[in-house]
């Protein structure tokens, strides 16, 4: 795959990222229980190092008793809070774009242990999907966890702990994927995987599952067997996402060298490093997104977080570009019939029974060993075999929803003709696009099938509706024609 002068910015851009490109740091300090070295960048180096079975089962079960594994109480979508899956009794952080929201008039609300903006003054939720669809609107998605993971041993390590086919992945490609549970196949976290080089990846992974994701990783690491692998969070970057189809225009006029980064020429899943106007740093630009919408999520070193931002916004003027919140976010994922984790996804759910089987790589189906396993790949793949060739199939499976009458939240039971119950509700809401009640949850297998009828029980009452196909809104994903 290949980009226009990428040889001339890869450099500047990897060390913009907080990614030395020396061979060994030169700083450390030791936790020798665990056979951790940290660097002085906070990067940790892990050594070959054992840790029972045992250990991994109390580690994993600390995890799902915590708060952050469980799925948030339902409430109804005019009162919903947006709290996070996460409850805690610490102070909420706040983005680098905090002050920039207040001064446009956020709405602030907890979520993922952070105040976000929900909304903004002058501009509905619905209005600021509306704009999403028709121009482009700014999220700050600060609060997600944006980590590095460097090392001879760092392809192999993420393909333990996800069923992605990252040996295979180009230089500069993202995949969506999970991070999984060993022994059941249970989803620790959906996760976005990108190759930044031979041994260098850039993972985001969700905010709500912050402190049960890096005790996951930090168990996985301190068992790993193989190869150095070094793991950084990046905490303090900042992370926006432009989505609309106004993107790719609003963003070329921020680069400081438009003919050398040509975002015709960069493809959904790829990315990218370059120099943005009001940054000193370059900022990894990629092409991807939680709306459906073609779009961009941009990482920005925490010096140039505010400055980029408002050179967007400055930029492109309210007409082009508008601040969009949680609220907007969530109707748009969900006509997209994106997950959201610790609703649509959780610790028993497996990729095949949320619909993501996709997300297991070819070459991983097939292991050659118990070595080349991904963590729960015993249960995993026997659901991916049908029950006639001697696979296991699933119970259920994550389906859409359309609805009529009142809208079904999450929560609501969904019932046969009979009155038994074969399901439940994990998201829904009215769809701004289409004018109908659209919704997503987990129905019984063998019911799961586009047409079929069936009823969702919305405060007390019975409401017809019909297992639909997602996304319920087509996609806008820019693919282009790759390059030979």
């Amino acid at each position: 795959m290949k980009f226009p002068r990428a040889a001339s910015t890869a450099g500047k851009g990897i060390r913009a990222l907080g990614i030395s490109t020396e061979a060994t740091p030169t700083r450390v300090r030791a936790f020798s229980s665990l056979g951790v070295t940290s660097t002085n960048t906070g990067a940790c180096s892990i050594k070959a190092t054992t840790t029972t079975a045992t250990k991994l089962q109390q580690a994993r079960q600390t995890c799902l008793r915590s708060p952050s594994c469980r799925r948030t109480p339902f409430t109804p979508h005019s009162r919903r809070t947006y709290a996070s899956s996460s409850s805690s009794d610490a102070p909420l952080s706040k983005t680098a774009l905090y002050d920039l929201h207040l001064a446009h008039g956020a709405k602030m609300v907890p979520f993922g242990g952070f105040e976000m903006p929900v909304q903004y003054s002058g501009l509905s939720v619905s209005a600021s999907h509306h704009f999403t669809r028709e121009k482009a609107s700014l999220f700050d998605v600060g609060h997600m966890v944006q980590h590095r993971f460097e090392g001879p041993g760092a392809t192999a390590f993420l393909q333990r702990v996800t069923p992605a086919s990252l040996e295979t992945l180009p230089t500069h490609q993202g995949t969506l994927s999970a991070l999984l549970w060993p022994g059941t196949g249970g989803i620790v976290d959906d996760t976005i995987v990108t190759r930044l080089g031979p041994e260098l990846f850039y993972v985001v992974t969700n905010a709500a599952c912050r402190d049960k994701d890096l005790a996951y990783l930090k168990e996985q690491l301190a068992a790993w067997d193989g190869p150095e692998v070094r793991h950084e969070v990046l905490d303090k970057w900042g992370l926006i996402a432009l989505q609309g189809p106004l993107a790719e225009e609003l963003l070329t006029q921020v680069l400081e060298d438009p003919a050398e980064t040509n975002l015709r020429e960069l493809y959904f899943g790829q990315s990218r490093f370059a120099k943005v106007k009001g940054g000193a740093n370059p900022v990894l630009i990629s092409r991807a997104g939680y709306t459906g919408e073609d779009g961009f999520e941009i990482s920005i070193s925490p010096a140039d977080t505010v400055a980029v931002t408002e050179t967007l916004l400055d930029t492109a003027g309210p007409e082009k570009l508008q601040f969009a919140g949680l609220g907007a976010r969530d109707s748009l994922r969900l006509e997209a019939g994106m997950c959201l984790y610790g609703h649509d996804l959780d610790d028993s759910t497996t990729p095949v029974e949320a619909a993501l089987g996709w997300i297991v790589g070819k070459d991983r189906r097939t292991p050659a060993s118990d070595a080349d396993k991904f963590h729960g790949a015993d249960v995993v793949l026997a659901q991916l075999t049908p029950k006639s060739k001697g696979g296991s199939g699933v119970i259920r499976r994550r389906v859409g929803l359309l609805i009529k009458g009142a809208p079904a939240r999450e929560g609501a039971e969904i019932v046969s003709a009979d009155g038994d119950k074969i399901g439940v509700v994990t998201s829904g809401c009215p769809s701004p696009t289409l004018g109908k009640n659209i919704a997503m949850g987990y129905i019984l297998d063998g019911l799961h099938k586009a047409g079929t009828e069936v009823q969702v029980l919305v405060r007390g009452r019975s409401r017809k509706a019909v297992v639909a196909k997602m996304p319920f809104v087509t996609a806008k994903y820019y693919k282009g024609t790759a390059p030979a």
